[in-house]
């Protein structure tokens, strides 16, 4: 099937253009690329660090698709986060890895990940360069150590070329790895849902859609913004316990910082593309959008750290009709053709 693309995607595509050649502190020459956000979200920053180049996206998502990043070169990061799936593992609630082991966290989306402020469902990692390596070295996932990584990749014939272009370098670490793939992770944006394209003047809302986006404002009914703030990301990137359960199955954050105040507390995810990544919340347990606002609504337990948003919300406070108008509204928010765009896709 073709697929033909909007005037807003062609924009964004060609926006991405390539910079002039410039010299960098590692005396070689690399080509910038351009990361042209799109309106309706913020700038980007960038590590000074790990500047995005087009060598370097070129590298990062080559080996992103990679099966040499796992132990017996069966699965890579694509694996368990598909583009065709919106990065996440199509419907499953969890993931299962090399050795077909299932985890017990739900694949994460990683459109806009560029924006995150700490990594995984518990914050685990403190950027987006350190939390390639999680993937990699997790026993239920690609179950590989960096040492192996490295020495497979610059035994390749062809991947010490590739990181002599990008970093001026054919000698492959840990650290040249995971800044590859962290530059290729941020050029994963997705701004072109009808909700942008409403902001930007070029469709209208229609009457269910606009009383959904009214009632996700509403401090007394759907109170979505204190989390999921309007616009921009959907999301503050902070950690809470929603009160999923009375006591914490998962410590969630608290395996981190290993404070009591941190048990149950799971990063807020972004709502773009919400309608395409079930199933929902860190352990994957609810299947469809309605599960979730009705949690939201009326199946919070009262927890010892339950979330400052939801101490104060009357249970119940939605009617079928309003939960039907957000979950309308929240649909909005996909943009269908993120998917499409083949700068994403494997190389």
């Amino acid at each position: 099937m073709k697929h033909f693309w909007p005037v807003g995607l062609f924009i964004l595509f060609v926006s991405c253009k390539h910079d002039p050649s410039f010299v960098s502190g590692d005396g070689h020459t690399h080509t910038h690329y351009n990361l042209n956000i799109p309106a309706g979200l913020p700038a980007m920053t960038i590590p000074a660090d790990n500047p995005i180049t087009v060598e370097g996206v070129a590298l990062g998502r080559r080996l992103f698709y990679d099966n040499i990043l796992s132990a017996n070169n069966t699965q890579n990061c694509g694996s368990c986060h598909q583009l065709k799936n919106y990065f996440v593992d199509s419907n499953k609630q969890f993931s299962t890895g090399i050795d077909h082991v299932a985890g017990t966290r739900n694949s994460m989306p990683l459109f806009n990940i560029g924006y995150s402020k700490k990594f995984f469902w518990d914050g685990g990692a403190a950027d987006l360069e350190s939390q390639v390596a999680g993937p990699i070295t997790n026993p239920v996932e690609l179950h590989e150590t960096m040492a192996n990584v490295v020495a497979k990749i610059q035994a390749d014939p062809l991947y010490p070329s590739l990181f002599k272009k990008a970093f001026g370098t054919d000698v492959v670490s840990s650290k040249l790895i995971m800044q590859s793939i962290a530059q290729f992770e941020r050029t994963l944006i997705s701004a072109n849902s009808k909700f942008d394209q409403w902001k930007r003047g070029e469709t209208s809302l229609n009457e269910q859609e606009t009383r959904g986006m009214n009632l996700y404002l509403d401090g007394n009914k759907g109170d979505c913004v204190h989390c999921h703030g309007y616009g921009s990301t959907f999301t503050d990137f902070e950690f809470r316990n929603t009160g999923l359960d009375s006591i914490p199955v998962d410590l969630g954050r608290a395996k981190i910082t290993l404070l009591k105040t941190d048990e149950g507390k799971f990063k807020t995810p972004s709502l773009r593309n919400v309608e395409m990544t079930a199933p929902y919340m860190h352990d994957g347990r609810f299947t469809n959008l309605r599960q979730v606002l009705e949690h939201y609504n009326k199946n919070f337990h009262y927890t010892e750290n339950l979330a400052a948003e939801l101490k104060v919300v009357v249970k119940n406070r939605l009617t079928e009709t309003d939960i039907d108008d957000i979950i309308v509204f929240l649909n909005t928010l996909t943009d269908h053709d993120a998917i499409h765009n083949p700068n994403f896709d494997k190389p």
